[in-house]
């Protein structure tokens, strides 16, 4: 049986991945921080636990383990500056991927499938394209661009089976609610005032089901190995017409335009040239905007575990 290490199994997309795989008969360990998920989390599958800086820790758990196939998707989304907090983002990121990576058992080894994102491009203009150089502007984005050339450099130096999946925004059921988009639709069906930006930035959303499905593709095709590829619909939309549309769906809330200043040296515009994905995994993102806030919003109407 075809066995799947997931690492930051309890997050949004680890957990969605965890629980497609087992559906799909492979055989899924989870690998999390902490000693028990939240209980609408819980997945039937052995679960490790480790904080993944901690490489003797990560060593001794791995030790005797060989796994097909390894999902990394551990590590929190915070754009924390430098002596904010951002060091310790950084460690999460590329500390956590490079100790993986050390402790990992080779031998049979067929892909190692790990998460990027978009902030890496910093203010390149849109569409954003594999070829561009990074211009990380948060240590987050700086840890997920140096673990992009690592795994690069092992595929090329040591045939290291790493794919890259460069996102750009991912939205659906089961994100967490301080996330933008659960906060914008939990303030809508709230009936209250909901404070935003004044929305002039474009981004460019995926429904969270497409993506797992790209992370399938990346696991299952030899020629995406060593690769980085931008995963995204390759539209941009305006982030003051979603919010509008959000709006307009629940039909209650009033949002306040304007009321939350831009992050410091915020890309306006991101939007993902997805040539590649389709080249090389055969992918695109399937699920409208409309039909996947749908579900979103439906989602989070009703509290459904997913």
């Amino acid at each position: 049986m075809t066995r799947l290490l997931v690492t930051g199994a309890d997050g949004f997309i680890g957990r969605r991945v965890a629980r497609l795989a087992l559906e799909r008969g492979l055989d899924v360990v989870t690998l999390a921080r902490s000693e028990a998920p939240a209980r609408e989390h819980a997945i039937d599958t052995e679960r490790l636990v480790c904080d993944l800086r901690n490489r003797d820790a990560l060593s001794t758990l791995l030790r005797g383990r060989a796994f097909d196939h390894v999902f990394n998707a551990a590590g929190s989304i915070v754009h924390a500056n430098y002596q904010e907090g951002g060091s310790a983002v950084f460690e999460s990121h590329f500390d956590g991927t490079r100790n993986l990576v050390d402790c990992l058992d080779r031998d049979v080894l067929q892909s190692f499938v790990t998460l990027g994102s978009s902030d890496e491009y910093g203010d390149h203009e849109a569409p954003q394209h594999e070829s561009m150089r990074e211009r990380p502007i948060s240590p987050y984005a700086l840890a997920k661009t140096a673990a992009t050339h690592l795994l690069q450099t092992l595929a090329r130096t040591e045939n290291f089976p790493a794919v890259i999946l460069r996102l750009f925004l991912v939205y659906g059921p089961g994100q967490k609610r301080d996330r933008f988009l659960p906060f914008l639709i939990d303030g809508c069906l709230g009936g209250g005032s909901v404070p935003v930006s004044a929305g002039e930035q474009v981004r460019d959303f995926t429904y969270i089901d497409d993506v797992v499905e790209c992370v399938f593709a990346a696991m299952s095709r030899d020629a995406a190995r060593g690769e980085l590829v931008n995963i995204g619909s390759g539209t941009g939309v305006r982030l003051r017409e979603m919010m509008q549309l959000v709006h307009d769906k629940i039909g209650t809330g009033k949002l306040e335009f304007g009321a939350v200043p831009y992050r410091p040296g915020e890309n306006m515009t991101l939007v993902a040239d997805v040539a590649r994905a389709r080249r090389v995994l055969g992918w695109r993102a399937m699920t409208s905007l409309s039909d996947g806030l749908d579900r979103t919003i439906d989602w989070y109407r009703t509290g459904t575990a997913t």
